[in-house]
C-alpha cells in the first residue's frame, strides 16, 4: 500500500483520511507521510551500504523542522544553502559534523557562524570565498575544511531553469581551472581542501550524464592526490529526478550501481545531497473547490489554493498529478478543464486541459508531488496566509507549521512615524 491512496472511496494518508485533516485544518493544506520520507531515505541508505557514505539530505526541498527531525533520526545530514536552512537544521537535531554548507553567494556572516558551529564542510563555488574563509577562520582559530565545487560541463538534460553543471551556469568553478583553485587553498592559513563536490542539476532522469560528470571528478581527484593534495571526500550532488507524470527516472539503486561502477578501488568518502528525491513524492497539497465557471470555449475549476501556495506550475510550467479527494465512480464522465487559483495572475494556474470530474462547491481535490519545492517556496503574495503544513504518521496526525493570521501578517509591519496619524 502507498502512503497516499483510496481506502473506502477516500483519499488517505497512510491511515489518515485527508478530509479529515482538511476539515479540521482548513485548506489549502500539505500534507506530509512519515513513511513515505523514511522509505527514500533509506532506499539511498540501502543502496550505498558497505560505503563510507554521508546522506545530507537537502534542506532546501522541503526546510520543515518537523521532517528534517524525522530525517536526522533516520541518520541523515544536511545540506544547507543558507544562514538559515543552517539554523533549521541544527535547530532540528542534524548534527553540525553531518552538515554541508553549499551556495554560490555566502556571506561573511554565514560563514562565520557555520565555521563556529564545526560544520563538516564548506562547498566553495567562488574563487573570492577562499581568501575569505582563510581570513575568518586565521582570526576565529578554527579551520575551514572545504570541498571545492566544480562545473564538468555537462549537460543533465533537465530544464534550463533547473540545469547547474554546463558552463553557462553560475555554479562552481570550471572544470580546467580547478587545480590551480585547489593548490591555492592548499597554501591559505586556516584552510583545508578535503573534498571535491559536484552537482549538475535536478529531475535528472537518465544515468548517463552522472556517469560523464563522475569520471571528471574521478579523473581530477586522482591527480589532486598524486600532487599531495590531501583530499578525503567527493560530494556528488543530488538531483535524480522523480516521476510527475510520465518520466521513468532510475531506481537510487541502479544510481549506486554507476557511482560504484566509477569509483570503484577509489580511497574516499562520499557524499549525496538529495532533495526531491527525498521529498517530492512525500507530500501532497488538498484544496478546496470554490467554484466552476464555464465560457464558450472552456470549463474552469477554481480552488482555494493558489500559486503563492504552490509556484511550480507559474515558475516551471511544471506537471502535477492531480485527484479528487472522493474516488467518482466508474460511469463518472470526466471532462477537460483549467485548474486555477484565486490570484489575480494569468499564471495562477496549476493544470490545463486536465480531465477532471464533476465538481461541486467544497468538493477537495489533491495536488500530488508536491512535498519538494512546494510549502518552502510559498509566500503571501495577494494577502494570502501561507498554508498549513501536517505530518502524518500512521494513524497519528499533527500541524507541524501552522497558517498565520491575518492579525499576525499585519504585526510583521509598521508605519513610519510620520504616517502614524495621517
Amino acid at each position: 500500500m502507498t502512503p497516499f491512496h483510496y481506502q473506502n472511496h477516500r483519499l488517505h494518508a497512510e491511515d489518515i483520511p485527508l478530509a479529515d485533516i482538511a476539515r479540521k485544518v482548513g485548506t489549502p493544506v500539505y500534507v506530509y507521510s512519515s513513511a513515505a520520507f523514511q522509505a527514500s531515505y533509506r532506499s539511498y541508505a540501502d543502496a550505498f551500504a558497505g560505503l563510507p557514505v554521508t546522506v545530507c539530505y537537502a534542506v532546501k526541498a522541503n526546510d520543515s523542522l518537523a521532517v528534517l527531525r524525522l530525517l536526522a533520526a533516520e541518520g541523515a545530514g544536511a545540506d544547507v544553502v543558507s544562514g538559515g536552512e543552517l539554523r533549521y537544521a541544527l535547530a532540528a537535531g542534524v548534527p553540525a559534523g553531518r552538515i554541508v554548507f553549499s551556495g554560490v553567494g555566502k556571506t561573511r556572516d554565514e560563514l562565520e557562524f557555520a565555521l563556529l558551529e564545526g560544520v563538516m564542510q564548506v562547498n566553495v563555488e567562488v574563487a573570492s570565498e577562499l581568501d575569505a574563509l582563510s581570513e575568518i577562520a586565521t582570526a576565529l582559530g578554527r579551520t575551514a575544511h572545504v570541498a571545492i565545487r566544480i562545473n564538468p560541463d555537462v549537460d543533465a538534460g533537465t530544464i534550463a531553469q533547473i540545469s547547474t553543471g554546463k558552463a553557462e551556469n553560475k555554479f562552481g568553478i570550471a572544470y580546467d581551472e580547478a587545480a590551480a583553485l585547489f593548490r591555492h587553498a592548499q597554501s591559505l592559513p586556516g584552510v583545508e581542501p578535503v573534498g571535491i563536490a559536484v552537482h549538475i542539476g535536478s529531475q535528472i532522469t537518465k544515468l548517463t550524464p552522472y556517469r560523464d560528470a563522475f569520471h571528471r571528478v574521478r579523473t581530477l581527484y586522482e591527480d589532486l592526490k598524486a600532487e599531495g593534495i590531501p583530499l578525503q571526500r567527493i560530494d556528488l550532488g543530488g538531483g535524480l529526478g522523480i516521476t510527475y507524470r510520465d518520466e521513468e527516472p532510475p531506481s537510487v539503486a541502479a544510481y549506486a550501481a554507476v557511482v560504484r561502477e566509477v569509483f570503484h578501488g577509489l580511497d574516499a568518502q562520499f557524499v549525496f545531497e538529495p532533495g526531491r528525491r527525498i521529498a517530492g513524492l512525500s507530500g501532497v497539497l488538498v484544496t478546496k473547490v470554490i467554484t466552476e465557471k464555464q465560457t464558450a470555449t472552456k470549463r474552469f475549476v477554481i480552488v482555494d489554493a493558489a500559486m503563492n501556495d504552490l509556484i511550480r506550475p507559474a515558475l516551471y510550467d511544471a506537471y502535477h498529478p492531480i485527484q479528487p479527494e472522493t474516488a467518482p465512480t466508474p460511469e463518472t464522465v470526466w471532462t477537460e478543464a483549467d485548474l486555477v487559483g484565486p490570484i489575480c495572475e494569468s499564471t495562477d494556474t496549476f493544470a490545463k486541459g486536465r480531465p477532471l470530474p464533476p465538481l461541486q462547491a467544497d468538493d477537495m481535490l489533491v495536488i500530488g508531488a508536491a512535498g519538494a519545492y512546494g510549502a518552502v517556496m510559498a509566500c503571501e503574495y495577494n494577502g494570502r496566509p501561507r498554508a498549513a503544513e501536517v505530518l502524518v504518521r500512521g494513524s497519528d496526525w499533527a500541524v507541524v507549521r501552522r497558517r498565520p493570521t491575518y492579525e499576525e501578517m499585519l504585526a510583521a509591519q509598521s508605519l513610519p512615524p510620520w504616517l502614524e496619524e495621517a
